[in-house]
């Protein structure tokens, strides 16, 4: 069974990560078949690089996803391309959906950047509070 996964790389302490398609039998670093993108966790936001084409050409032939390599492709929207390609859906449905799911995400991030700002806030305004009293 070929498996899309995770294969480590990089400096100690610093890891970048291939991901790959891999016999399930072989080990995590070990050999495989094709490196199909890179996920780097350091960078802030951290990337996420995935070839495609290649990717659902292995999703076509049955490869399973690790957890943790399906949660990438959610992050990065291709699990909802590859969802709407197994339906069989048309290219202006698939790309009409793709530009929801990227607004979306825009508007996700936006909330969420006001809302670590509105928590620095808080505290900020909690450490003036206990060092006046």
């Amino acid at each position: 069974m070929v498996k899309l996964r995770l294969a480590r790389a990089g400096k100690k302490k610093k890891p970048i990560y291939k991901i790959v398609a891999a016999d399930a039998r072989a080990p995590r670093d070990g050999k495989f078949i094709e490196s199909i993108g890179q996920y780097d966790p350091n960078m802030n936001p951290m990337i996420i690089d995935v070839k495609e084409t290649a990717l659902f050409r292995w999703l076509k032939n049955g490869a399973q996803p690790t957890d943790t390599v399906r949660s990438l492709l959610r992050r990065k929207g291709l699990w909802l391309k590859w969802a709407l390609v197994k339906r069989g859906s048309d290219e202006t449905f698939i790309t009409t959906k793709m530009d929801e799911w990227n607004r979306i995400q825009v508007d996700k991030a936006v909330r969420e950047s006001a809302k670590k700002e509105r928590r620095k806030v808080a505290k900020k305004k909690a450490a003036q509070e206990t060092a006046a009293a």
